[in-house]
């Protein structure tokens, strides 16, 4: 199986990277060669148009920043649609809308290939080990065809159902992380005003009914200071901004979701567009006066878990 991969930012250079670790024939293609040429030194080929990776390879992998980047690469001159051929898969790993991946399969279907929204969380970290999880929203046989792939780049892979299910999932995931990221920050702010030590706020926090992933990863950068978990603020709006429409599309009157959107505009208002997503916190820094930081904790997520084979998470019933 040859796999063609687009897309080679902080999680599609690891997925990619993942590939040719574990001597899947690849080939990549990202807007800025000199990304690609770490991979390539390692073995990997190139193409030189969508088109020509749809046509040289049996997987098409996309992992983009937008809907709009992952459009303009699929119908675009010499987009992937004109390389597609009966038989061949289209996996969408990035963050989307399940509106547009359906709207996007239904021409890759069009051209007798079968489409996958594959979307990952976890983490670069995980991503950059093979252990991250992937969801993926296809047919049934479609899934078993990728499966020996995606236990390659995942450890936790989770049917979801047809096409479009995956996205709409992983968006609400999303908004999971930033909510609890949002929780993370007001309490270790509160703990530092009250005079508790950071390091041991922290260890509470992991060892009670009250820790999580976000926790357990980015609280450990908040304290250090780099509060660089490989992830924006614009990154973060538009996943949860996906989510929020999920809502609205199902007249489900949130409450929280709309607030979590205000705090994160105001955030990327002050900080940046592309600021780190962490940087958040300084929100609450800004407005106490107060300074967040405890000694022993690392500038980067390193995954402490060895690389394992995947293996299909199977729900309950």
């Amino acid at each position: 199986m040859k796999v063609g991969f687009i897309g080679l930012g902080n999680v599609g250079g690891k997925l990619a990277g993942s590939l040719i670790r574990n001597g899947i024939d690849t080939v990549v293609r990202d807007l800025d060669r000199d990304a690609a040429q770490k991979f390539i030194d390692r073995g990997a080929g190139w193409a030189d148009s969508p088109k020509q990776m749809a046509e040289m390879c049996d997987v098409i992998i996309t992992c983009l920043p937008s809907p709009a980047a992952c459009a303009d690469v699929m119908e675009g001159e010499d987009g992937i649609l004109d390389g597609l051929s009966p038989g061949k898969i289209w996996m969408e790993m990035s963050t989307t809308d399940e509106a547009e991946v359906k709207r996007l399969g239904e021409k890759v279907i069009a051209k007798g290939a079968e489409p996958v929204d594959c979307p990952v969380s976890g983490g670069c970290h995980r991503a950059d080990t093979g252990n991250i999880s992937i969801f993926a929203g296809c047919e049934r046989d479609t899934f078993e065809k990728i499966l020996p792939l995606t236990t390659v780049l995942g450890r936790r892979v989770l049917h979801t159902g047809p096409l479009g299910t995956a996205s709409t999932l992983k968006v609400m995931t999303n908004y999971l992380a930033t909510a609890n990221l949002l929780t993370c920050c007001e309490a270790l702010v509160t703990m530092k005003a009250a005079g508790m030590d950071m390091a041991t706020t922290y260890e509470a926090m992991k060892i009670s009914s009250g820790t999580s992933f976000v926790h357990e990863t980015e609280s450990q950068l908040i304290l250090n200071g780099s509060r660089d978990v490989n992830f924006t603020i614009d990154l973060v709006l538009k996943d949860i901004g996906l989510f929020q429409t999920i809502a609205e599309r199902n007249n489900v009157p949130l409450e929280i979701s709309p607030m979590i959107i205000d705090i994160m505009k105001d955030g990327q208002a002050r900080y940046g567009q592309r600021a780190n997503s962490d940087d958040i916190i300084r929100r609450l820094e800004d407005a106490t006066g107060l300074s967040v930081l405890a000694d022993g904790f690392p500038d980067d997520l390193v995954d402490d878990e060895p690389e394992e084979k995947g293996y299909e998470v199977v729900p309950p019933g």
